[in-house]
């Protein structure tokens, strides 16, 4: 059930949501929190297919938030709310309303949110594109316990890595971060099956791709190794490889579905690492609405620490010949400066330099 009103109010929505309720014979709401999407007439109704099939697995109000720009400077001048509501079959398992803003009103948007959230539930705002800098303090933000941004819908991705990380808040969270959750459990999962030290590590992806950093960020702040990041044709993630005292450990994945997993002195297993779609992604941050330590920990590493030059100390473990970087047409190595994507093609490929501390137990940590 579709209810359309033109130049409303919040409180229109509220009463327009519960006749929708009433017309279908489900009065009471069973919904467990407010899903506040921001977003742009473009990328809109991809993101609202996603939080709807979310919804199957949690029902949710989602309150679709549009700042429209008017053509004319006298539009401009004048606000006006254009709501759809949506029940029923066609809002999933919970209610949708597109909230469209003009003029004014637009700068306003939590003031025409705010009295549409569901009462003592949890809410969380997800930017699919443009979201500010930090997520926290913009006015919507302030009303969420979780706030979701997708880094790699940035116009530099890996360079935006470090805007995220100086205005990091408890509860912010990233898709890129989201999207290397199977690669996270299946790295550590091998390093159970091994009594082994790590010694160095490469993870090797697409270029501008936020994911291949923040892994490689997260195997550098939880194993303290030098960790090499080179390039690849995608797509996404292709490999991450490791150098131990017992041999050498590898996750390739060439073709973004199916992954091979090799352990020296095992044979190789075929693991399902199929990448994942949005709705996937949103309902795997909707499960947890408390702070992401682990995330905020390779977050706040940094993409300059990763790319910072290595020492001496850090070229007595290189990864193993055979994990090597592949080479270009013309026979020289691929190279990757996350710190400078402009320039990604000339500067050398770079490994994170050691802390100075004693060396950890790196099989540990990394679960």
């Amino acid at each position: 059930m579709k209810i359309d009103l033109t130049d409303t109010t919040a409180g229109k929505v509220n009463k327009a949501l519960v006749q929708g309720r009433r017309a279908i014979g489900t009065p009471a709401v069973g919904m467990v929190l407010t899903l506040v999407i921001v977003t742009d007439e473009e990328n809109a109704y991809d993101a609202l297919k996603a939080a709807g099939d979310a919804s199957h697995e949690h029902p949710s109000r989602t309150l679709v938030v549009i700042k429209r720009v008017s053509r004319s400077p006298r539009d401009r001048t004048a606000s006006r709310l254009d709501a759809e509501v949506r029940v029923g079959a066609d809002a999933g398992t919970g209610e949708t309303v597109v909230l469209r803003l003009y003029g004014e009103v637009a700068d306003h948007a939590d003031s025409v949110v705010l009295p549409l959230l569901l009462p003592d539930a949890p809410v969380v705002v997800w930017w699919p594109v443009n979201a500010p800098l930090d997520p926290a303090k913009d006015p919507l933000g302030a009303l969420a316990q979780r706030r979701v941004t997708d880094t790699y819908s940035s116009e530099q991705p890996v360079r935006e890595l470090s805007a995220r990380a100086d205005a990091y808040t408890p509860g912010d969270t990233d898709l890129s971060w989201t999207r290397i959750t199977p690669w996270r459990s299946m790295l550590a999962a091998a390093l159970d099956q091994v009594v082994c030290e790590v010694k160095a590590v490469e993870v090797e992806g697409e270029e501008f791709n936020p994911s291949c950093e923040l892994l490689a960020m997260w195997l550098a702040d939880r194993l303290d190794v030098p960790v090499k990041r080179s390039l690849s044709a995608g797509p996404g993630l292709t490999a991450v490889r490791l150098a131990t005292s017992e041999g050498g450990i590898a996750l390739d994945r060439a073709d973004g579905s199916l992954a091979t997993l090799s352990i020296d002195g095992q044979p190789d297993r075929a693991v399902a690492l199929k990448r994942r779609d949005t709705a996937e992604l949103i309902a795997e941050e909707l499960r947890r609405l408390d702070p992401d330590d682990t995330y905020a920990s390779a977050l706040r590493f940094g993409v300059e620490r990763l790319n910072a030059s290595a020492s001496p100390a850090t070229e007595q473990a290189p990864v193993p010949e055979a994990s090597a970087p592949e080479a270009s047409p013309k026979g020289e190595p691929v190279t990757h400066a996350a710190a400078a994507p402009d320039a990604a093609a000339e500067a050398p490929t770079t490994e994170a330099a050691p802390q100075e501390r004693p060396p950890l137990k790196k099989r540990a940590k990394a679960t």
